[in-house]
């Protein structure tokens, strides 16, 4: 967790810095893949597979209504010309006619049969959550989340760059108003290490995984309902409070990724975005080093021994 300074010097000399052991990702070599883009439509470049299925399901349903939009405007575009008062003076009185009502209940019954054969399985793929590489245990707060790597003993705190409790008074001094837009913030986003399009996006310190292995998070959260989400992941999950859900992924594709909070939360809902950091296994093992020592007062010279 977020450590506390006695001495306000100390404080204020840190503030305008990312933590230590995020520093060493500072972009270094990553691009921004997962983030929204304006003016573009359709989703985010997808990096797991569970996310290329969401893709794939999509555009197969996609084909699917657009097949039946065309066939029932034409078949409406027929009806009106064929059968018009001034083609048919005389309307017809049948009642029922069997071939046609057996073949629109046939045929909706085939196309839903279809989808179902396609989409379930993506379903039981993303909700059977398999044995993981790394675990984390996500906590949605007003407004920022809290991140606990579980199987190594460390947490921080995660907050929006320019939310209150990433300023300075120095940056206050200078003019900067939590959660707007200015000069200052500008200059924090950069000497993290991003730029002004990752405005409401980048966070102060970055849930880092390693690239190909199955990431498990563990998702709650501590107050309301909030909901922990990565686009290009094809993952989300609500965080209900004294409940534990989990979702799964596993980025194909070094770089950094954003989310942002999907369930109303209150006042500043909007303010409380996720970035993840997709690295090398060699990266992520000296972030690992580096996050031990930070938060959990690990020295990285040490070594525990198992029993």
């Amino acid at each position: 967790m977020k450590h506390l300074f006695s001495l306000s010097a100390v404080m204020a000399s840190l503030a305008a810095l990312p933590a230590m052991a995020q520093d060493n990702l500072r972009i270094d070599g990553l691009e921004v893949i997962g983030a929204p883009t304006d003016g573009e439509m359709g989703f985010q470049p997808a990096v797991t597979r569970l996310a290329q299925d969401i893709h794939d399901l999509d555009w197969l349903i996609l084909v699917i209504i657009t097949a039946i939009t065309l066939f029932v405007t034409a078949l409406i575009g027929w009806v009106i010309i064929r059968y018009n008062a001034k083609r048919n003076p005389e309307p017809a009185s049948f009642t029922h006619h069997t071939p046609v009502e057996v073949s629109w209940t046939v045929g909706p019954i085939l196309i839903l049969v279809l989808i179902g054969a396609y989409s379930l399985p993506i379903l039981f793929r993303q909700q059977e959550i398999p044995e993981a590489d790394v675990t984390i245990k996500v906590i949605g707060n007003q407004w920022y989340w809290s991140y606990e790597y579980v199987d190594d003993g460390f947490g921080f705190d995660s907050y929006m760059i320019g939310a209150p409790a990433t300023l300075s008074s120095e940056e206050e001094d200078a003019g900067a108003i939590a959660n707007q837009l200015s000069d200052v913030m500008v200059a924090k986003l950069e000497a993290a290490g991003y730029s002004r399009n990752e405005w409401l996006l980048a966070t102060d310190t970055s849930v880092v995984v390693p690239v190909g292995k199955t990431i498990v998070m563990q998702v709650t959260a501590s107050d309301v309902i909030h909901s922990w989400t990565i686009p290009a992941f094809g993952v989300k999950q609500d965080g209900v409070p004294g409940r534990l859900a989990e979702l799964w992924f596993e980025a194909e594709q070094e770089g950094i990724y954003f989310g942002q909070c999907s369930e109303l939360c209150g006042q500043a809902h909007a303010y409380m975005p996720i970035t993840v950091k997709v690295v090398s296994e060699a990266a992520y093992e000296e972030w690992l080093g580096k996050a031990k020592e930070e938060y959990a007062g690990i020295p990285q010279s040490v070594q525990i021994a198992s029993n």
